[in-house]
């Protein structure tokens, strides 16, 4: 599923290259939206918000989509060729003079009015690369659960909203703390959080994820996708199991020297 940086980075480039410009063609292909026509509205902006992405057009409407575990938005010169999947995916087109922009395989998208946007995305926790980011906050929701396993807690954008399963991972491990281990019996929350902040923030502008602070092939990440192979500081072969509630199991990586068990 992509995460917060991913989506930081689409919705950039939807902005630059839809916001002002009028839509002259449209096409949203899915059942409820299907009789809905925006052409000759005018594209105001993009903005992500946590995993979800918003575009706003005059006349107070907003788009909102978002990408689940497979979807994307993709941008295609007018006259290219589309070629970002086959075309029973495409949920949407938005086509101006000189682009179009066609969402692929998107789980979710709606029309709502801009003004009830907060219906949509209003129980979402800080957004950690938004302009509004409250750490402190984020830290309290974090918190609030304290028996909740840590990396359940992360992962729920009601707490703070971006991480995906490869920051959870990640943040869990850099907190030397399993992922299973209650919210209570963690290191020190808005040290935490500021941490997640910052691996967003760092990793926003690239396509290759580095948590790592090297971005050569192979060393991007600490624990994340690497089972079986040794821990980039202790040396520890790295598991993984699927772990969370019933329903929303996901598969977690850890080091178990330098994340111990709590209950051990």
């Amino acid at each position: 599923m992509p995460e917060g940086d991913t989506v930081w980075r689409t919705a950039r480039s939807l902005h630059t290259a839809l916001a002002g410009a009028l839509v002259v063609r449209s096409d949203l292909r899915v059942p409820r939206l299907a009789t809905v026509d925006l052409t000759g509205r005018r594209i105001l902006g993009v903005v992500p918000r946590g995993k979800h992405l918003l575009t706003r057009l005059d006349g107070g409407l907003t788009l909102h989509s978002h990408l689940g575990m497979e979807g994307s938005w993709r941008l295609y010169r007018s006259g290219a060729r589309w070629t970002g999947g086959p075309g029973h995916q495409i949920r949407a087109v938005l086509g101006t003079e000189g682009v179009s922009a066609v969402g692929y395989a998107l789980p979710l998208l709606e029309l709502l009015r801009t003004a009830d946007e907060p219906q949509a995305v209003g129980h979402l926790g800080p957004d950690l690369l938004g302009p509004d980011w409250d750490p402190d906050e984020a830290a309290r929701r974090l918190s609030a659960d304290p028996d909740r396993p840590l990396g359940e807690a992360l992962l729920d954008q009601r707490n703070l909203a971006g991480i995906g399963n490869v920051y959870r991972s990640e943040l869990c491990f850099l907190a030397r703390t399993a992922p299973w281990t209650p919210v209570r019996l963690a290191p020190d929350p808005h040290r935490l959080v500021e941490v997640a902040r910052r691996l967003l923030d760092a990793n926003k502008a690239h396509g290759a994820r580095s948590t790592t602070g090297n971005r050569s092939r192979g060393r991007l990440l600490y624990v994340y996708g690497r089972a079986g192979e040794p821990c980039r500081r202790c040396g520890a072969p790295v598991r993984s199991a699927e772990f969370g509630p019933s329903g929303e199991k996901r598969l977690a990586y850890w080091c178990p020297r330098c994340q111990p068990d709590p209950s051990a």
